[in-house]
C-alpha cells in the first residue's frame, strides 16, 4: 500500500505541476489576474512537496513516525486545495462571459481559467486517493 500511495502522489504531483505551469505562463502570480491567492497556490506546492519527501525517506526506512508526518503535511495540502478549488469553480462556471470579454479585446481573465477540467478532476481524485492510502499505511492496515 506505501508504494500504491507513492504512485498516487507523483500521478497527483504531474497534474498539479502542470496546472502550476499553465498559471505561472499565464500571469497568475502577479497581482489582479489569477482568483487563487499566491501564498495558497505556492503553500499547497511546497506542503506537498515537502509530504512527498517525508514519504520517500519513510519508504527507505519505514518508520511509523514518518508516515503520520507525512499524513500531517497532507491535511493542510489537502485544505489549500479545497480552497483553491472553491475559487476555481466560479471561474470555470463564467468561462463564456470571460471568453466574450476576450473577444473584445479585454484581458481581465484570471490565469486558472485555462485549467483543464479533466487535470483539475483527476488532481483532486488521485490527491483524495493518495491520502486515504498514506492514512492507512500509518495506521498499519494493508501491510507495508
Amino acid at each position: 500500500m506505501d508504494i500504491a500511495a507513492l504512485i498516487t502522489w507523483v500521478i497527483t504531483a504531474l497534474g498539479g505541476f502542470y496546472m502550476l505551469g499553465s498559471w505561472l505562463s499565464r500571469g497568475g502570480a502577479r497581482a489582479g489576474i489569477s482568483r487563487l491567492p499566491v501564498p495558497v497556490v505556492f503553500g499547497h506546492f511546497a506542503l506537498a512537496a515537502a509530504g512527498l519527501v517525508v514519504w520517500l525517506v519513510y519508504l527507505v526506512t519505514d518508520k511509523d513516525a514518518l508516515a503520520w508526518t507525512a499524513f500531517g503535511l497532507l491535511v493542510p495540502v489537502a485544505l489549500l486545495g479545497f480552497v483553491m478549488l472553491a475559487r476555481w469553480l466560479p471561474t470555470y462556471r463564467t468561462r463564456s462571459a470571460a471568453a466574450s470579454a476576450a473577444a473584445a479585446g479585454q484581458r481581465s481573465e484570471p490565469a486558472e481559467r485555462h485549467f483543464p477540467v479533466p487535470v483539475v478532476a483527476g488532481h483532486g481524485l488521485f490527491a483524495v486517493v493518495t491520502v486515504v492510502l498514506v492514512l492507512l499505511t500509518a495506521l498499519g492496515i494493508g501491510g507495508s
